[in-house]
């Protein structure tokens, strides 16, 4: 199925557009597009923080905005590894927000198909982040924080996570700067990276880029004492 029209979707009253099942099957038939929940400047820092690696970890797929713009930048041979517990957390977003996993799925899955032998390895974990992070022992380019935006859930992420990230890797923070001019963001994710990256910094990071409601962070410390290993 095609998208439906720009000019036709906006005439649907805002009660059915936002009708958790309805939206579901719209997103999931390929009707709709996924909410867009990042800017161009938030693109453009993800997408730059992506190049060229060939093992990544986004944490809060939601509808698969990202997940889409990730898998068309990969390429062949990288892996996309995707986790959101889809619906485990009730109170993470608003009434009338929730993301529907099969939806989720077969946008990705219709994404794949179109780019056919140029498609990543997508691989699921429908699950939290931090039961992800448990089993986990390969090497990262680079981890995605987008998932919960307490500040307990997002300093959690990046405390369970950063150790997998390869010198030169990334971890990207989305609503993280709010409160900064030109900025955006949520008091969580912002309190993290004002506390571990900005105040003192954690050592061997350094934040590289940021704009919009997006913070990318770069490792420059060895992972010697890690004690993760590559598969």
């Amino acid at each position: 199925m095609a998208l439906l029209p720009q000019t036709l979707r906006s005439r649907v009253p805002s009660t059915v557009r936002d009708d958790v099942r309805l939206r579901a099957a719209a997103v999931g038939l390929g009707l709709i597009p996924p909410r867009a929940m990042h800017s161009e400047e938030d693109t453009r820092v993800l997408l730059d923080a992506a190049a060229g690696a060939r093992r990544v970890v986004e944490i809060g797929v939601y509808e698969g905005a990202s997940a889409l713009l990730l898998a068309r930048s990969l390429g062949p041979g990288a892996e996309l590894h995707l986790i959101d517990p889809f619906g485990r957390r009730p109170d993470a977003l608003p009434s009338g927000w929730e993301a529907s996993e099969w939806a989720t799925r077969r946008l990705l899955a219709r994404e794949l198909r179109s780019l056919g032998a140029s498609a990543p390895d997508v691989r699921w974990h429908v699950e939290l982040s931090h039961e992800t992070a448990l089993g986990w022992q390969q090497e990262v380019d680079l981890v995605f924080i987008d998932g919960d935006h307490s500040k307990e859930g997002c300093e959690r992420d990046w405390h369970d996570w950063r150790g997998f990230v390869r010198p030169g890797g990334h971890v990207v923070f989305h609503d993280a700067r709010a409160g900064i001019e030109g900025g955006a963001g949520l008091p969580g994710p912002t309190a993290v990276v004002e506390g571990e990256l900005r105040e003192g910094g954690t050592p061997g990071w350094e934040i590289v880029a940021e704009a919009g409601a997006t913070v990318a962070a770069r490792r420059v410390k060895s992972r010697a004492d890690s004690g993760v290993t590559d598969a």
